[in-house]
């Protein structure tokens, strides 16, 4: 832990007067009148400062990898995403691409456009949402999976990726602090990483070797509860013992698939495509309750991956009758019916406000004449639900500040705001990326993000490009831009 600092002249909030900050032993002990403190003395210039912010939902070692995979954003079909990965050198075993969106694309993936694009490459693209892996015949040769087409969904895409030749654990260390440290950028002070891994024993290997640069609550998949329960695990207790900056997470399970993937669980039919489709359960109700009341039972919480608003009834049903907290992850698509049920002790909706800037055209295209309650924030909020933002990445950019503009701009680009009657103000939007903290105060862990100006831009690109000058957690800097 750092010695005693006194942060002068920084804004304690948006739009809050200058004032010192005195920090001691890692926490905050006096704002205003502080000038006696003793130890470093740092002039803010009137720079803001806030509550760290949080990522509630990332996938650590994925988005680590991202830098070094194809980006399928822009491909506007099948073709097009074939050429594209068929067109770049042979570096590595695997050529993998992320961030295509077939939902709208006017033909299908399938494995022969690959096997066409380059003969006999070991290929993977993911999807945006990473339900959907396009595997090449070479690619499926790797796992030793025979597959009509190639296309994976879901569950049996999630375990196929897996089999596939991995980094060494050294490697992947390496490469997922250093995407922390770059979090920690952009004023991030703490993840809850759903990695489909054993992320407990993760990240005590990488606390283990150095301290963390910011807090890691480690989710467990939900196969590997009774392994985590035979470990004696419990919700937040610590699994590093230097420096208490890694705990427990949540179980993670799923309740559905995802829009894009057109598997996301929805009480009415897609308005586009298959007739008479509504998606399906990832995990049937039953299996959820019984998920939840023994993750209860053994001191663990779970957050139960919903998209569609069926998946949502089923996900509430079971914390119901479990009367258990726990977490509802994305949240898009919440029936009418649903809202009151939003209120309940403990129940944390955690929501990717990027995500909805993204999908819009994708909701409008597959959920026509429902898009009024689909990534609906402040409806949420107006029922009485606790949100928390998350980015998903690398779904979206581990960005707490991409997140932010969205829910307060609902637009991305240079079309109007989608929905704007959705749109959160932005303190809202601040405090549902600072699990909750609308400010600081005395007492209060030292966990900071100091930003490089006396006031927030009001422009989406401008709320996006916020600057960053430091972050600190428990008063020791993360972050701090050079002099």
């Amino acid at each position: 832990m750092s010695g005693p600092l006194l942060l002068r002249g920084g804004r304690p909030g948006v739009g809050a007067s200058p004032a010192d900050i005195a920090i001691r032993d890692g926490h905050i002990v006096a704002i205003g009148e502080a000038a006696g403190a003793q130890g470093e003395s740092i002039s803010l210039d009137g720079r803001i400062v806030l509550p760290g912010l949080w990522d509630r939902h990332v996938h650590a070692a994925q988005w680590a990898l991202t830098a070094s995979r194809i980006d399928l954003r822009a491909a506007r079909s099948a073709q097009d995403a074939a050429h594209r990965l068929g067109a770049v050198p042979v570096t590595a075993s695997v050529v993998r691409g992320i961030g295509f969106a077939d939902a709208t694309w006017p033909d299908r993936p399938h494995k022969s456009l690959l096997e066409a694009a380059a003969p006999g490459r070991a290929i993977l693209a993911q999807s945006n949402d990473l339900h959907t892996a396009w595997f090449s015949p070479a690619a499926l040769a790797l796992i030793g999976l025979d597959h009509p087409t190639g296309v994976l969904r879901d569950g049996e895409s999630y375990l196929a990726v897996a089999a596939l030749p991995q980094p060494s654990a050294a490697d992947a260390d390496r490469s997922v602090l250093a995407a922390m440290a770059a979090a920690a950028a952009r004023g991030v002070t703490g993840v809850v990483d759903f990695e489909y891994d054993d992320n407990v024993a993760a990240w005590a290997r990488r606390a283990g070797s150095v301290a963390l640069p910011v807090r890691v609550e480690a989710s467990i998949p939900a196969p590997l509860l009774d392994a985590a329960i035979g470990r004696g695990l419990r919700a937040g207790s610590d699994i590093d013992c230097t420096a208490g900056r890694a705990v427990v997470g949540p179980v993670k399970a799923f309740g559905d698939g995802s829009l894009n993937t057109r598997t996301a669980w929805c009480y009415n039919p897609y308005t586009s495509g298959e007739a008479g489709h509504a998606g399906g359960p990832d995990a049937t109700p039953a299996e959820l309750r019984r998920l939840v009341g023994t993750a209860a039972a053994h001191g663990l919480t779970c957050a139960i991956h919903a998209i569609g608003d069926r998946a949502m009834s089923a996900a509430l049903d079971a914390f119901e009758a479990a009367a258990a907290p726990g977490r509802i992850e994305h949240a898009q698509l919440v029936a009418i019916d649903d809202l009151p049920r939003l209120w309940r002790p403990g129940l944390v909706l955690g929501v990717q406000p990027a995500h909805q800037p993204d999908d819009r055209d994708v909701a409008d295209r597959f959920w026509a004449g429902a898009t009024d309650r689909a990534y609906a924030y402040r409806t949420m909020l107006t029922a009485g639900a606790t949100i928390e933002f998350g980015s998903d990445a690398p779904v979206a950019p581990l960005d707490p500040w991409d997140g932010i503009a969205a829910a307060v701009h609902r637009s991305d680009d240079h079309r109007p705001p989608w929905h704007p009657e959705q749109a959160l103000r932005l303190d809202v939007a601040l405090a549902a990326s600072s699990r909750g903290r609308t400010g600081i105060a005395v007492g209060d862990v030292a966990d900071l993000a100091i930003l490089d100006v006396e006031t927030l831009g009001s422009t989406p690109t401008a709320l996006r490009a916020t600057p960053v000058w430091a972050t600190l957690l428990a008063g020791s800097f993360t972050h701090r831009t050079p002099a």
